[in-house]
């Protein structure tokens, strides 16, 4: 794994971008669909029916994800196999990159973090993701796509926050990006045992977008965070229910300026083990 990479973007630097924006500079960048929905079509189909031009397919669970087990559901790739999904992806070093998805950039928010985990320093989401470039009257193309293979390589230490199961519960602002219900533990549609980690505060990822589906402008969302204790001065983790869209989360934190970690096991991973306490409600 290399060891020189450039140093991460300016704080200033937002991690969104608009589809005119994206549009207006289409030929210098690598782009990713990542669409997927859970229980939804599959992504493949839906990227070889339409997608961005020349954005390359990257599946969730295939090539952001480990197979399922003790890390939760979707477990952190490892960081040979992510590698090996970038370079078939056409992810180069040096190439920025954008990511999109038509799930309010929740599956798009998983691959930003990757690449930005392992040392990529200018990834940003499509703001509005799919629906957003099809509203814009931006060009369609269909079909496979099959990249010339990039040379992204994985950095030698990570360079975003994580925090593991042992560490959770020592975070100042433990945030779970789960639906209100969920937190609460009033029903729990897809892991065994309803609830969440003792002492989390629940922001819903609905609550980092507009009522057109894009995120909220930095501001609001300080606001929004700083309602349940996230200052910026205070460590500052995320979860969900199996680390997927507990980065919609951290994505909204760093269009705020907040640097904030990933629990990656969240909550499917946090139940594996029956000694570690559960709270429900509100």
């Amino acid at each position: 794994m290399a060891d020189d990479f450039d140093p991460a973007p300016p704080a200033s630097a937002s991690p969104l971008i608009g589809p005119d924006e994206l549009a207006a500079d289409l030929e210098r960048l690598t782009v990713l669909d990542v669409r997927y929905l859970m229980g939804g079509p599959p992504g493949r189909e839906l990227h070889e029916a339409g997608h961005v031009p020349g954005a390359a397919y990257v599946d969730l669970d295939a090539d952001l994800a480990a197979p399922p087990g003790a890390g939760g559901r979707h477990p952190l790739p490892g960081p040979a196999a992510f590698e090996a999904a970038m370079r078939r992806a056409g992810v180069s070093r040096t190439r920025p990159v954008v990511v999109y998805d038509d799930w309010q950039g929740r599956a798009a928010a998983r691959a930003w973090w990757l690449l930005r985990f392992h040392g990529h320093r200018d990834v940003r989401v499509l703001d509005g993701g799919w629906s957003a470039w099809q509203g814009a009257g931006h060009p369609v193309e269909t079909g496979e796509v099959r990249p010339e293979p990039g040379d992204f390589t994985v950095a030698a230490t990570p360079q975003m926050p994580v925090v593991e199961a042992d560490d959770v519960l020592g975070v100042d602002v433990l945030v779970d990006a789960r639906a209100a219900e969920r937190f609460a533990g009033e029903t729990e549609p897809v892991d065994p045992v309803a609830g969440h980690i003792p002492g989390a505060v629940n922001v819903p990822t609905t609550e980092n977008l507009d009522e057109r589906g894009r995120f909220r402008a930095p501001a609001e969302l300080r606001a929004a965070y700083a309602r349940v204790g996230v200052d910026g001065s205070r460590s500052v983790a995320a979860y969900c229910g199996s680390g997927v869209t507990a980065t919609h989360d951290v994505l909204a934190m760093e269009v705020a300026g907040i640097r904030a970690a990933l629990y990656p096991g969240s909550w499917s991973g946090w139940i594996t083990d029956t000694s570690r306490p559960i709270e429900t409600g509100r």
